[in-house]
């Protein structure tokens, strides 16, 4: 029986190919989420690991590929993964997040389907639930070029992913029940590279600490893509006696200005191209420093890699590469974010010139001003706020309570502005214009510089300053070439303003990516919905066959048996699974 079920698959797997004349092929991981035991600072902790390592593979797509990633989760609590910068363009539905996804459930799995549509660059997919990064299961996720797009560079010799964040030797339940008792999370205890500790640099590091080492060649250039996928903590990224030349921030080509070290916040990716072109006459240092905090006190926080040619001819010794001496300039941090700028006459996914939406030739519908400020205490309990709002997640993901006219799930009445209330907890979310074109300002009056990411879009990065927002600062706006991404910093008494055109439907996280700000409510969810009627779902895919059910729908949900026809799909048959799940993308695709 389950042969002849292949059989038929096969013949309409052939005829919708035939008849779709589509050329985007199909792309199929497994992602297993479970725990194992590493000692990234020496000391033996419990982390996540994706298909039993730590830190997760990278996973290598092209653009418009249709990608199918069965998730099992084996870690003892509820689980989803997010796809950080990729936008699952008309299906919100696949975002693995909470307001979107019902978790999976331990023990069990989900499979995701979603296309890169028009999508290159630099991402990375993490566990979005219960403060579960803090404890890893991250990796690098790349869409490269289809082969007709140049590239705005020559084709580097080799390409290298470096994952750097700060790291705690807690693990991330411990770190959230301090969060759930009122405390803060206190310093960090290192920072790691690729997983792994810092290199024995000074006396300060203990003996025996495994560290990354990065082999390079002489002569060649590397693209080299750094994801900041740590807790809370920006990082200055530096390599001793080289330049990196800036290409791309987040799925965008970028002017290629050299720096000799950035500042890599929260939930950013860039890729540098790099050259190895020193002498050789030793290894030398690849740092990672914490940033906007007491750098003399932290000093510990340091993770250091090392880069080796080949041809090296000793270890690297001597004091690691300075980071910028901004102490008393506050517009250093200002001046370094508003020098990444787009490259508008290069292609990205589609051969015409990035540049060629005039974002700062289109009238503004709506101004959103989100401000935040420290954590409070509100009904007994920390809290973070955006506008006054702790936001928690709904029992029904938002998408499946319209489906299914789940009232009370949430409520659209997220104020556009900083109201003089008490700050209180909500389900609030955004009601946003499908087709709208707003500007979102992030007033930051906390203490600690932030990360702020938007899931389903990229925005422009129109404005960054110290101060309080006022109208008058629209005047100051980069309405030209302003880099488009999916985060952004806003720093510490500063605010950050963004344009975002809002082209596609669904509901999208918009969120502190400070893992600490976001575990205590600084969240909400923009609902853009398609009031026109759509019977081809030109706009919006229709909720997947697998939804997992939850909340008020909790009784659709089936059990998932270890002797259904899915475990057998999932376990035992990977062709029949892949052929199964590419032919449902097919059908999407052609819809």
């Amino acid at each position: 029986m389950e042969f002849q079920f292949l059989g038929l698959s096969l013949v309409l797997f052939c005829l919708l190919f035939g008849l779709c004349f589509s050329d985007d092929a199909s792309k199929y991981f497994n992602i297993e989420l479970s725990y194992i035991t590493a000692s990234p600072l020496g000391v033996p902790q419990q982390v996540i690991a994706v298909n039993g390592k730590f830190p997760g593979p990278t996973f290598n797509v092209t653009t418009n590929e249709n990608v199918i990633v069965n998730v099992r989760n084996k870690l003892n609590e509820n689980a989803l993964v997010t796809w950080a910068g990729v936008q699952m363009r008309r299906t919100s539905w696949q975002d693995g997040v909470l307001g979107t996804n019902c978790p999976i459930r331990p023990g069990w799995n989900w499979t995701y389907q979603f296309q890169v549509k028009d999508q290159i660059g630099s991402f990375f997919y993490f566990p979005s639930l219960n403060f579960q990064r803090a404890s890893g299961g991250f990796g690098s996720f790349i869409i490269t070029n289809r082969k007709v797009i140049s590239l705005p560079f020559n084709m580097p010799d080799g390409d290298i992913v470096i994952l750097i964040g700060d790291w705690y030797t807690r693990s991330h339940s411990v770190l959230r029940t301090s969060l759930d008792s009122g405390k803060e999370l206190g310093m960090p205890d290192g920072v790691l590279i690729n997983g792994k500790g810092p290199y024995q640099y000074n006396a300060s590091v203990p003996n025996g600490i495994d560290y990354e080492t990065i082999n390079v060649d002489p002569g060649k250039t590397y693209r080299i893509r750094v994801h900041n996928v740590g807790v809370s903590t920006c990082l200055n990224f530096r390599i001793q006696s080289h330049n990196m030349l800036l290409a791309e921030a987040e799925g965008y080509y970028t002017q290629q200005s050299n720096y000799t070290s950035l500042d890599i916040h929260v939930g950013q990716s860039y890729s540098f191209l790099v050259t190895m072109d020193q002498n050789a006459s030793s290894d030398y240092y690849i740092v990672a420093s914490p940033r906007f905090v007491n750098e003399s006190i932290w000093q510990r926080v340091t993770g250091v890699a090392i880069l080796h040619y080949s041809n090296s001819k000793g270890k690297a010794t001597g004091p690691l590469p300075d980071p910028p001496n901004d102490a008393y300039d506050t517009s250093y941090a200002v001046n370094q974010a508003m020098s990444i700028r787009q490259n508008v006459s290069a292609s990205g996914a589609r051969p015409n010139p990035q540049g060629s939406f005039h974002y700062g030739q289109i009238q503004v519908t709506e101004t959103i001003v989100l401000k935040s400020v420290p954590p409070k205490m509100i009904d007994g309990k920390l809290r973070a706020t955006l506008n006054g709002i702790s936001f928690v997640n709904p029992d029904t993901p938002i998408r499946l309570a319209d489906m299914f006219n789940v009232k009370g799930s949430y409520m659209l009445d997220f104020p556009s502005m900083p109201l003089n209330r008490p700050p209180r907890v909500d389900r609030s979310i955004i009601n946003a214009t499908y087709k709208g074109f707003i500007e979102i300002v992030l007033q930051n009056n906390d203490t600690v510089v932030q990360s702020f990411h938007m899931d389903g879009y990229s925005f422009f990065v129109v404005g960054v300053a110290y101060g309080e927002w006022t109208q008058n600062s629209q005047g100051s706006y980069n309405k030209y070439d302003a880099i488009a991404r999916s985060t952004t910093q806003v720093l510490p008494g500063g605010w950050t303003a963004i344009y975002v055109s809002l082209d596609n439907v669904g509901v999208w996280n918009l969120r502190a990516e400070n893992l600490d700000r976001w575990y205590l409510g600084q969240e909400t969810y923009m609902r853009v919905i398609n009031s026109e009627p759509d019977p081809s779902n030109k706009t919006e895919f229709p909720m997947p066959d697998n939804v997992l059910f939850c909340g008020a729908l909790s009784h659709m949900q089936k059990q998932q048996d270890p002797s259904s026809a899915a475990s057998i799909i999932y376990g035992r048959s990977k062709l029949y699974y892949t052929l199964l799940m590419t032919l449902s993308a097919i059908i999407s695709t052609c819809l």
